[in-house]
């Protein structure tokens, strides 16, 4: 199990080993709580309509514990060479996991044992992979359509055009379950016109299935923007944990 400790940044046995991370951590969380709150309350929604994911890629274990701690639930991870141990060490913990980077059919096996929503479904081979891994662990699996909004397949994702196939693919596969949809704003395009294509994409989606909601949309630089356009999740890694280190392997 993982160790537990004060949930109290300003407790001084939180200044322990590990304490000055916790404190550190605790003041970012703080600090993008209100920057949601604010961006809600100017979009006239409710803050508790927003999950917040901490992206955790290339930090340690440890820093997973210190945000569950700080009472974070949803984590992300793009990398399964990465992420596979890392859910291991934090099994003992009350956490939902998100794959939010680009998959490969190879890794399909892997994600699905510890994923609980895979972000980055694109195309209908993948679909199959997963499914097939899903039922094999005995597991049912969120799945997001990644949606490439400007087309370029660089960054992974299908173009909105071919959104509805890898939707209907999700939603005919046992095993998997279709919850919405995930985009990156392209650079170069402005984040309010990326977020509100890929809002126009997610209704198209929960004609498919109504109870598909989820939008992810934004991270550390444009979660103002991915709030107003409706965004449902925020993947947040630089706001809460620090300039990106050398990956953990």
């Amino acid at each position: 199990m993982c160790p537990t400790s004060s949930s109290d940044p300003m407790d001084p046995a939180a200044h322990g080993p590990g304490g000055d991370r916790k404190h550190e951590l605790a003041g970012h969380l703080a600090e993008v709580r209100e920057r949601i709150f604010k961006a809600c309350a100017a979009s006239g929604r409710d803050a508790s309509e927003i999950t917040l994911i901490a992206v955790t890629k290339t930090y340690p274990a440890e820093d997973v514990r210190l945000l569950n701690e700080l009472g974070l639930r949803h984590f992300g991870e793009n990398r399964d060479q990465e992420a596979a141990p890392k859910a291991a060490a934090c099994a003992g913990l009350d956490i939902t996991w998100h794959f939010v980077g680009q998959l490969q059919t190879r890794k399909a096996g892997s994600v699905a044992g510890y994923a609980d929503v895979i972000h980055s479904v694109d195309r209908a081979r993948l679909v199959s992979h997963l499914g097939t891994a899903a039922r094999a662990a005995g597991r049912e699996i969120g799945c997001l359509v990644q949606v490439s909004i400007d087309g370029n397949p660089a960054r992974g994702g299908v173009p909105p055009a071919g959104v509805a196939q890898v939707a209907e693919a999700i939603e005919a596969e046992a095993g998997l379950v279709l919850g919405g949809v995930m985009a990156v704003a392209p650079i170069g395009m402005e984040p309010i016109a990326a977020f509100e294509a890929l809002r126009r994409c997610s209704d198209g989606v929960r004609g498919i299935r109504p109870e598909a909601g989820i939008i992810s949309a934004g991270m550390s630089g444009d979660m103002r923007e991915a709030i107003e356009c409706g965004a449902t999740h925020l993947r947040i890694g630089t706001a809460l944990l620090g300039a990106r280190k050398p990956p953990v392997l």
